[in-house]
């Protein structure tokens, strides 16, 4: 299995370098929400690694909201950030984006502060990698390889496989499939069709994989075991603990009003030009250690279970997500949250709102003008229309937007998953092979 990985440069803008630095990601694109994937600057589709890529400005409007309830406002700068889904190691698929597609790089960070075009770009593009402070994937160890494969060979057995109204498949299943079978070899040995073996995972990756899985429970049965130990101490932070929050719950700013039309209008159309979509989001954590602590637990919890319970097509009960991230700015004063999913973005609101809503309130409740929760997943998310507003309003565009197998979705991908797997089988019955052949 090969273990993916995400790499997220941010980077300052310069003073006045931004209406130039929109100008040329505007050249990565064949109309505003559609990229090229072979434009000049950053070819995407030549790097066989890279499942998801996207460059974005991020200029928080909403930092504004803070002087609203007589909070002072921060001056921070504008950042670009350039964010990537890749399989196996970040560094080796920034070095490949080095080697390859240097000078464009290059070109574009040149607006960025302290950058030094003669300089390591490689070492620059590293130095400004910021740690995930959570991800998640939607099958770990899915490549882009096997997806391109797996669809190649959904479309050669689509073609050939007898539809209903010919009797055939419902007459001898097995027999089709057998037949079906023989006419993947053929065309494997003729190299017209390939499905490559998965590769070893890293034993680097398994272990560290092994510590994290059992490292965190670990971690919580040692405080377990203290809390036992010092049970009216820990009686006394648990009450303080839920007073406190519950103290900020009643008393945190809620700001929720109505977005800008026109800008609710800008992000509508580089939406809905494939069947998935980018959402990038950027905005304060609330004031105050608290929050702050608690954010960073939460985070923790999350990474965790998406790592080692989420990690085969869902996420909860929400199966359209294919890659997410949670990642801190500004001393982690602010966060941003990148996610490429299936379907519009209504329906991706709406599928958080009926399904996990309250994984929803875990997170943002603790971002500043959340809609008001009640003990940190109750309510906050399920005021929809508040809800709506609130993240439109923190919802910045994605100028520059890739995706390595456009027109696919998760369901696509699991489907021809399934054929594979069925393909490779040494027998089924009956019932098992009309099955299978319903998926072609």
């Amino acid at each position: 299995m090969t273990p993916p990985s995400h790499f997220t440069v941010v980077a300052p803008i310069a003073p006045g370098r931004e209406p130039g630095l929109r100008a040329m990601l505007d050249t990565m694109n064949t109309e505003p929400g559609v990229v090229d994937a072979a434009n000049a600057l950053l070819p995407f589709a030549a790097f066989e690694r890279l499942h998801f890529a996207r460059f974005v400005i991020l200029d928080d409007m909403t930092m504004g909201d803070l002087e609203v309830f007589g909070l002072p406002r921060p001056v921070l700068p504008q950042y670009l950030s350039f964010m990537g889904d890749c399989d196996g190691p970040a560094r080796a698929q920034l070095a490949e984006l080095v080697q390859r597609a240097g000078e464009g790089l290059r070109r574009i960070f040149s607006h960025c502060e302290g950058f030094d075009a003669a300089g390591d770009l490689l070492g620059w593009l590293v130095a400004h990698d910021l740690p995930v402070a959570t991800r998640y994937v939607n099958w770990i160890g899915r490549t882009v390889r096997q997806v391109h494969e797996e669809a190649a060979l959904q479309r050669a057995l689509s073609l050939r496989v007898p539809r209903p109204a010919t009797g055939g498949a419902q007459a001898d299943p097995q027999a089709t499939r057998d037949a079906l079978v023989a006419f993947v070899r053929a065309e494997q040995a003729a190299g017209r069709l390939a499905l490559t073996p998965p590769e070893p995972t890293p034993p680097g990756w398994q272990l560290r994989n092994l510590l994290h899985l059992i490292g965190i429970p670990a971690i919580g049965l040692v405080l377990a075991v203290l809390a036992i130990a010092l049970l009216p101490l820990a009686i006394v932070l648990a009450v303080w603990a839920a007073v406190t929050l519950r103290r900020h719950e009643r008393s945190d700013p809620e700001y929720c009003p109505r977005p800008d039309a026109a800008a609710v209008l800008a992000m509508q159309q580089l939406e809905d030009h494939d069947l998935s979509n980018s959402f990038t989001a950027v905005g304060a954590v609330k004031p105050g250690r608290f929050r702050r602590a608690l954010v960073q637990l939460v985070l923790v919890l999350i990474d965790y279970a998406a790592r080692h319970l989420f990690a085969r097509g869902h996420l909860a009960r929400v199966q359209t997500i294919h890659f997410a991230r949670w990642v801190f700015l500004d001393d982690k004063t602010r966060m941003v949250f990148a996610s490429s999913y299936d379907g519009s973005h209504e329906s991706y609101m709406d599928d958080f709102i009926n399904k996990a809503g309250w994984g929803l309130n875990l997170v943002f409740s603790n971002g500043f003008g959340w809609p008001r929760t009640a003990w940190l997943i109750k309510q906050g998310a399920r005021h929809e229309l508040r809800f709506k507003h609130y993240q439109r309003r923190h919802q910045v565009p994605t100028q520059v937007w890739y995706k390595a197998y456009p027109g696919l979705t998760l369901t696509d991908l699991d489907r021809n998953r399934r054929i594979r797997d069925g393909l490779e089988r040494a027998a089924m019955n009956d019932a098992e092979a009309l099955e299978w052949l319903g998926l072609l």
